[in-house]
């Protein structure tokens, strides 16, 4: 089938949840993908800061297809062998002592938040259980986790949303502070917010959030899903401040491409959960963690964080000379390859002419057109997407 056959039986038979571009991808090799009509594309999508290894990562699909040939799920009514040796590396390269697997960001979002309340419920009784979260933060679109997201386009047509959050300024201590009363029971940031409009939390203002916890016994949970796993030039975003947060939810990236959510939490608070307390039938299957497995002892093995960090400050500092030369260009930010480059008008026009001359793109939010290149990116590659997009902005000026 081509592109407009597939894209035909979509609106037939597919919801109309997304705004889906007109093309079908089909095939994908490292930095570049194929859509159904056979043109090719450099994606600096990746699947949305997933596929960090770049797709078909051979180590990847070997572990998954060895692994499909043994068991691919069982529940976990038992001890599922790829997902404790996960639990382990994960556990081992973090503050944190225990892992729970969900399918999604989302799920390891609803995980957090109830193994925050349930904490608090047992250390203080019933009536504290708010959250503070970020204006601008996106965690989820479950009715628990789009209440925790601060964007009310997120919420619109939802109402009445759960009760128990809380939204201040992002990298606002002092609004943080105010909000504080004796109900709250959690603080839940992202370190680099994605969806927002990549606005990266300052290292000093985490450092605040977390005295701050300490001092009113809050917990500090940490939204890693799009920022975690390297993505940043570190494994874990939260490293940068050196703070050491109380829970993490990672999802995306730790599957290349295969469902995988993971919420961890230090020892003190994750055995608040008890059996029967939260579940899922797929999280953790044997499929998911071999292949988490593999993506993390890759990023380990090849110190990838250290790659990005380098590969990050190139792209950076490319998309800075872009500023000097076209007005159009306000503002470069991120960390990593974790980037947004805000400009004057509406982001999504560009994405659509960058996708014409083959470079994949995302808007995050009206204005800001994102740039998230699997990790694996090479110069030639970042050079090759950023003169189709310097040639896309040159006619918008």
């Amino acid at each position: 089938m081509n592109n407009n056959e597939i894209l035909e039986l979509g609106k037939k038979y597919v919801m109309n949840t997304y705004g889906r571009f007109p093309i079908a991808l089909v095939k994908g090799e490292g930095n570049k993908v194929w859509d159904a009509d056979g043109k090719e594309y450099i994606d600096f999508v990746g699947g949305l800061a997933v596929t960090s290894l770049g797709h078909c990562c051979s180590e990847v699909t070997e572990a998954m297809h060895k692994q499909a040939q043994e068991l691919v799920h069982t529940s976990n009514l038992y001890w599922v062998k790829p997902q404790v040796e996960l639990a382990k590396l994960l556990v081992e390269n973090s503050v944190f002592d225990k892992v729970f697997f969900a399918n999604s960001g989302a799920e390891a979002n609803e995980g957090a938040i109830k193994l925050a309340r349930k904490y608090s419920n047992k250390k203080y009784g019933s009536d504290r259980y708010e959250i503070i979260t970020m204006k601008s933060s996106f965690h989820g679109r479950t009715m628990a986790t789009l209440t925790a997201t601060g964007q009310d386009k997120v919420q619109k047509g939802f109402e009445p949303l759960l009760d128990g959050f809380k939204y201040v300024p992002f990298n606002d201590i002092e609004a943080l502070k105010d909000a504080v009363t004796e109900k709250t029971c959690a603080v839940m940031v992202e370190p680099v917010q994605g969806e927002g409009g990549v606005h990266v939390a300052q290292n000093k203002y985490l450092q605040e959030v977390e005295q701050l916890c300490k001092e009113k016994d809050l917990l500090l949970i940490v939204d890693e899903i799009q920022c975690g796993m390297s993505r940043t030039g570190k494994l874990f975003a939260y490293e940068h401040s050196g703070i050491k947060p109380h829970i993490m939810t990672l999802a995306k990236a730790l599957g290349n491409g295969t469902a995988i959510g993971a919420m961890l939490a230090v020892e003190g608070v994750a055995e608040s959960f008890g059996p029967g307390d939260h579940a899922t039938t797929f999280g953790g299957n044997f499929l998911a963690c071999s292949a988490g497995k593999t993506v993390l002892g890759i990023m380990l093995k090849e110190n990838l964080p250290e790659k990005v960090e380098t590969m990050g400050s190139y792209v950076m500092d490319k998309l800075n000379e872009l500023k000097k030369e076209y007005p159009i260009i306000k503002e470069v930010r991120g960390l990593g390859l974790l980037i947004g480059v805000e400009i004057e008008g509406e982001s999504l026009p560009i994405v659509k002419k960058a996708m014409e001359k083959g470079l994949l793109l995302s808007a995050a939010g009206v204005s800001v057109v994102r740039f998230l290149p699997n990790l694996i990116v090479d110069k030639q590659t970042v050079d090759e997407a950023l003169e189709i997009f310097k040639s896309i902005i040159s006619e918008t000026e």
